[in-house]
């Protein structure tokens, strides 16, 4: 736990307004990765990916990191495992926004796919890592490195599918393409700069509600797993939502997808830094029942919404939208049973 934690009514408050802080700084970050999508020439998947989706992790990230280093097991693993379904559900809203199609239908990509079968495989790795041997090197353990291992290799994957498909979704009236928008009068520099400042702000925001956090954890009782699954795994995740919702907004389907899938697997990480910070041994094997829960949610949101991209409805809101809303609503109170 942390050794000083705040008041409570500091804490709650400080998750608000982080909140606020994080919705508006997606509302932007989501402009300029879209440009920054076509003056790199990476395309709007790679770019959610990649760009878009790591940075809108960072509050995640960091929120993670100061649990792990806090001795709060729990509250780490929940923390970034419950901001990847929280995420995936993201979408389900977004496809209210978009009234055109079912948004999987209209963002189907060889690449939004590829990370989504990396993303349940490097899940998988962190729940074979509870069971596997508690062997740790440095107090980390050998699974950490594989998952950096396989995110890294995955992004190769994912680049290769973008630059050489074997194959296509099939295009009909309502699949959208990523098309390059006309250039704009701003340097590459200012966009960069803009871009860098943007994500230092979101970093410096996960501090805070993760401090907050555990002080809500410390004053009220609750265990780690809940708080971290639930205020702040939800909390830091809002710029995934601002910014999937926007970028459906300006048509950017593909982007915002990709900004989910992509976030998603960049998430996983959080595990791989948390077992870094956290001194007390091997973090898979110090996660509680309600983290292990969480994981298993996860991958049933992921796996419906792969089938999603697949299978392509075509009306409004498919059954994985309907679907995923409902294993996480069931999810959530699942959790808090248990807890």
């Amino acid at each position: 736990m942390v050794t000083s934690a705040w008041p409570l009514a500091w804490s709650i408050a400080a998750i608000l307004i982080g909140g606020v802080m994080l919705l508006t700084a997606g509302v932007r970050l989501t402009r300029v990765a879209d440009t920054l999508a076509d003056r790199t020439g990476l395309g709007e998947a790679i770019a959610g990916a990649v760009l878009l989706g790591a940075v809108t992790s960072l509050p995640g990230l960091v929120t993670t990191v100061v649990g792990a280093a806090s001795g709060e097991a729990g509250f780490a693993v929940s923390n970034a495992v419950g901001g990847i379904a929280a995420q995936t559900t993201f979408l389900a809203l977004a496809d209210l926004v978009y009234r055109r199609v079912n948004l999987e239908h209209a963002a189907a990509s060889i690449p939004n796919l590829t990370q989504a079968l990396i993303l349940v495989s490097l899940i998988g790795l962190v729940l074979g890592g509870t069971g596997s041997p508690d062997i740790t090197v440095f107090a980390v353990h050998p699974v950490t490195i594989i998952l950096v291992a396989v995110y890294a290799y995955g992004l190769v994957l994912t680049n290769r599918a973008h630059e050489h498909p074997m194959w296509q979704p099939r295009q009909t009236r309502d699949t959208v393409e990523d098309v390059a928008e006309p250039p704009s009068d701003r340097s590459n520099r200012r966009v960069w700069t803009e871009f860098v400042g943007l994500a230092a702000v979101v970093a410096v925001v996960g501090w805070i509600i993760g401090t907050a956090g555990l002080s809500i954890a410390e004053r009220t009782g609750m265990s780690g797993s809940l708080v971290g699954a639930t205020f702040t795994g939800v909390t830091t995740s809002l710029p995934e939502l601002v910014t999937v919702i926007t970028a459906v907004r300006i048509g950017a389907v593909t982007l915002a997808v990709g900004d989910i899938i992509g976030g998603n697997t960049f998430d996983v990480l959080f595990i791989a830094a948390a077992d870094i910070a956290f001194r007390d041994g091997s973090i898979y094997h110090a996660a509680d029942p309600q983290a292990l829960f969480l994981m298993s949610v996860t991958v049933v949101l992921t796996a419906t919404l792969a089938a999603g991209m697949v299978g392509r409805e075509e009306r409004h809101i498919g059954f994985e939208g309907v679907a995923i809303l409902v294993f996480y609503a069931l999810g959530l109170a699942s959790l808090v049973a248990i807890g």
